[in-house]
């Protein structure tokens, strides 16, 4: 009896640590985004033959369409060979690859480094939050995912105060691009030593051929409903990420630097606290249903829908504070949400297939971010009102809310303790 205690104590330690060392690349993974967001008028000045709004979209926009593409790809790699080689060798990659953005003249080489980023970082999500639940079995494994996407936030913070280092003489947006890559290629080796695969017996069952794998998960009828359910939000989801800076600097005329932390800050930290009680209250939840994490994402959603018409009518009040407290809301909604896709994809799909989901997950929700970063550029060039821009999303995030309650749970018993 004691030694199966230890056993488990040390299998929870474990399951944690792994964790706690996926966070640090989390963050890196979301920083060098946001950081192009928040510097985008230094960028901009920078790499001269950018020219336009539209043109920034196709760059914003080039990068999340190449990731989308190989997300699948990346996801199948890391079910097939292993999460952990997927994990480093992603790091290591887009880390370089950050480094020499900080290198680039024209425009041209600017949308380069974006696809290549897009490149080496769509192996890393899907490798992640598979290896997370492959150790994470039971009642742990919204928290843990949850805990891990907190790295995406913080990254997202940090990016926000890429506007105060853009205009810093003594540094500026070439000089982070810079630090940041050197940072990454260097986690990736103690990272490569530490980090181990899940459980094999959780994580088992035979691979699936390429094929196999997508005539397995393409007739489920509950996976296709989680991938709309994952798609829809994230319209808005990537324009308040790619394009809130530049929205509160026009429309509230402030600095670049109060621009990147007012639209990244507040909502990002109310998205930990979102991740963290979204996390939680699914645990606790699916103690009592099977659907459990299903309610508590569609209570997220619930909140996003007010969030983003809010969103859009605040700049009509001429009050930052009116913006900043809707995406408060925002984060809030989008902590519960983001915390349980992994997870619900966990009840409707095998361990060997789950990369290999969420990765396609990501071929859809991405290349539908990717247009819409286009489309928003494109309609900015228009003057259409933000306001009817974004009630045009929240009417998409209430299709959504629907669609994640038709979703049948298949699996029940790796879900809870």
């Amino acid at each position: 009896m004691r030694a199966a205690a230890r056993r488990a104590a040390g299998a929870a330690s474990g399951a944690w640590l792994v964790v706690l060392l996926l966070v640090p690349v989390a963050l890196l993974n979301y920083l060098d985004r946001q950081m192009l967001a928040s510097m985008k008028f230094s960028v901009m000045a920078g790499v001269g033959d950018i020219g336009s709004e539209a043109n920034w979209g196709r760059m914003l926009g080039q990068f999340k369409w190449v990731y989308a593409v190989l997300s699948p790809v990346g996801g199948y790699l890391a079910d097939r060979f292993g999460r952990r080689y997927t994990i480093c060798g992603s790091l290591f990659a887009w880390s370089a690859v950050t480094w020499w953005t900080g290198q680039v003249q024209s425009y041209s080489e600017l949308l380069t480094a974006r696809s290549l980023m897009g490149v080496s970082e769509a192996f890393y999500i899907p490798a992640a939050l598979a290896l997370i639940a492959d150790h994470h079995v039971g009642a742990t494994r919204s928290r843990a995912v949850g805990y891990h996407q907190m790295g995406i936030y913080a990254g997202v913070i940090i990016g926000g105060f890429g506007g105060y280092v853009a205009d810093a003489p003594a540094l500026g947006w070439r000089w982070a691009f810079e630090a940041c890559g050197v940072v990454g290629m260097a986690y990736a080796v103690p990272l490569w030593l530490v980090l181990r695969e899940g459980p094999r017996a959780e994580a088992g069952g035979e691979a699936r051929s390429p094929l196999g794998a997508l005539r397995e998960l393409g007739g489920n009828g509950s996976f296709w409903l989680l991938v709309a359910y994952f798609t829809l939000p994230a319209l808005a989801g990537w324009v308040v990420r790619d394009w809130m800076p530049a929205i509160l600097k026009a429309e509230f005329h402030l600095g670049q630097g109060m621009a990147g932390v007012s639209a990244t800050l507040y909502w990002q930290v109310a998205a930990m606290l979102g991740a963290l009680g979204g996390g939680w209250l699914a645990d606790r939840w699916m103690r009592r249903t099977e659907r459990g994490r299903i309610y508590v994402s569609a209570l997220g959603m619930g909140l996003i829908i007010p969030a983003l018409y809010g969103v859009g009518m605040a700049p009509s009040t001429g009050q930052l504070w009116v913006a900043v407290a809707f995406l408060v809301l925002f984060g809030l909604g989008w902590g519960f949400f983001d915390s349980n896709n992994m997870p619900i994809l966990c009840q409707i799909a095998p361990p060997p297939l789950r990369a290999t989901g969420y990765g396609l997950m990501n071929l859809v929700s991405i290349s539908a971010g990717g247009a819409a970063d286009v489309g928003f550029g494109l309609m900015r060039d228009r003057q259409v009102p933000l306001v009817g821009i974004f009630s045009v999303f929240a009417s998409v995030a209430l299709l959504s809310v629907l669609l994640v309650l038709l979703i049948k749970p298949r699996y029940r018993a790796d879900d809870v303790s």
